[in-house]
């Protein structure tokens, strides 16, 4: 979450709370700021900040120090020795006051965390080891366990109940693009213990994959079984706006179904040429990466509610299940970044799948404003809303314009022979015939609508486009075009 110089001072007023730590921190961090980190994650989330006294006196950070501070906490909470499981946590450098402060956002994990072998929990006083208070240690497994429902435990569903090629193709991915990752050396029970998807019920003591490992790794008929409402609907609906003129209906293991949606995406949906700097960039892969992630990494599976990914003229909305913190419009200067599945999206994250909790969504809206000339809408509610604004085009004008309007333009042999078709009237069927296409949505997408677009052709019944008779014919403009076209041909 970006925030301003004000927001922090208002926090600073408010003081230390539930939510909100101070730390002085002035060349070094001391050891309590991860007993905190751990508390934070362990109870609601919170704010710490770093250059603050107890009393919220804003003395500031060594300017000389800021660097490594920043290094060194990075490096420990990502050090099993020092918090297990391990976070993903950014630290951002303030101004306020002419004084440097280092803060941090910590949402709430659906894990218990433990630092240097303790378990901190929160409360109005600041951090508490409750370790060897077993009660209260019981009821921290049990708060997770029900507000995370990925962290359900079956414990009739073990590691050999999972498909082992999926798992494989995970290990192998982090063996080629990241060095030393721990799970390459691992069986697969031990990564799955890494990972969080294999838990022990403290209050049972039974062991099991828990529901994010099913939706990970599971056959699809085990995910139907503990999950029957598990689906993500494909649709574009365009021409046929009552019903659909593609779809690919998903029930299968989010790996999977990650890939499903992007292969949908590059079919249905254009990619213009774009550079950023002297580098090339797909804007439809870097948005809809993101949208695919989100849909998968923020679901709540425990709902009856299919998710939706929906294309329509100019635009994709997606819909799905959620677990809100808010409702309405989310505004990316003040949102806070909530992982619904921490788990899973740990585990994303790990396969390269996902970006950091916060940075996907700032990217999204970013090459979504460039791509489809409006800012994407993202709506909090119990369903969760993503709006994308898309070109309608092909990446190549089938028509391209040359330097001087006096020249003929240059067009493909198949736009010629679309375009000397319609001298005489026909249907769209006889004129996809004519061009030799097999796919009624890329004739449709690709040559009709854009030389419609362009004025070339025209419907024969305007009023009605989807009126069963209609057929379409050369405009004034078209039949000048032709005119030249055969007139440079001879």
């Amino acid at each position: 979450m970006n925030v301003n110089k004000q927001q922090i001072q208002n926090l600073i007023l408010q003081g230390e709370g539930i939510s909100t730590e101070f730390k002085t921190c002035r060349n070094r961090l001391n050891r309590d700021v991860y007993e905190s980190v751990c508390a934070f994650l362990n109870r609601h989330g919170g704010t710490l900040l770093l250059g603050v006294n107890d009393a919220g006196e804003i003395q500031g950070i060594d300017p000389d120090a800021v660097e490594q501070i920043k290094k060194d906490f990075v490096t420990a909470i990502n050090n099993p020795q020092k918090l297990i499981p391990t976070a993903y946590l950014s630290i951002e450098t303030i101004e306020v006051r002419g004084k440097r402060l280092l803060r941090i956002y910590i949402p709430e994990s659906s894990q218990v965390h433990r630092c240097n072998g303790r378990i901190y929990d929160r409360n109005e006083d600041g951090d508490l080891d409750i370790t060897d208070h077993t009660v209260q240690v019981a009821r921290l497994y049990q708060r997770k366990q029900i507000t995370f429902s990925e962290n359900k435990i079956f414990p009739w569903i073990q590691v050999q109940d999972l498909r082992p090629e999926l798992i494989e193709k995970c290990r192998n991915h982090v063996r080629v693009n990241k060095n030393n990752h721990p799970w390459t050396d691992m069986d697969d029970l031990q990564l799955l213990k890494s990972a969080q998807l294999y838990l022990t019920d403290p209050l049972t003591g039974e062991s099991g994959v828990t529901l994010a490992g099913v939706m990970l790794f599971a056959p699809d008929l085990l995910i139907l079984q503990v999950c029957p409402a598990h689906r993500t609907d494909l649709i574009l609906r365009k021409v046929n706006v009552d019903r659909y003129d593609d779809r690919d209906l998903v029930r299968t293991n989010l790996i999977d179904s990650y890939d499903r949606i992007l292969a949908f995406v590059k079919k249905h949906l254009p990619d213009p040429f774009y550079l950023e700097g002297i580098e090339r960039r797909s804007l439809r892969d870097a948005i809809f990466r993101e949208v695919a992630s989100n849909m998968l990494i923020h679901r709540e599976y425990t709902s009856g509610v299919p998710a939706r990914f929906i294309i329509e003229y100019s635009k994709v909305t997606t819909y799905n299940a959620n677990r809100p913190h808010g409702f309405g419009v989310l505004n990316l200067d003040t949102f806070a970044p909530y992982p619904k599945n921490p788990v899973i999206g740990a585990f994303f994250r790990e396969i390269d799948r996902a970006d950091e909790l916060g940075s996907g969504m700032r990217k999204m809206m970013l090459y979504g404003k460039i791509y489809g000339k409006a800012d994407p809408q993202l709506i909090e509610g119990d369903i969760f809303q993503m709006i994308v604004n898309v070109p309608e085009f092909a990446e190549k004008p089938l028509i391209s314009p040359q330097v001087s309007p006096q020249v003929t333009p240059q067009v493909t042999p198949q736009v010629f022979a679309l375009l000397q078709a319609t001298e005489k009237i026909q249907s769209a069927g006889e004129l996809q015939k004519t061009v030799g296409l097999k796919d009624r949505i890329h004739f449709l997408k690709n040559y009709l609508e854009p030389l419609m677009a362009e004025g070339l052709i025209e419907r024969t019944i305007p009023d009605k486009p989807r009126s069963s008779k209609q057929k379409y014919r050369l405009t004034r403009k078209g039949k000048n075009l032709v005119q030249s076209l055969n007139s440079n041909a001879n």
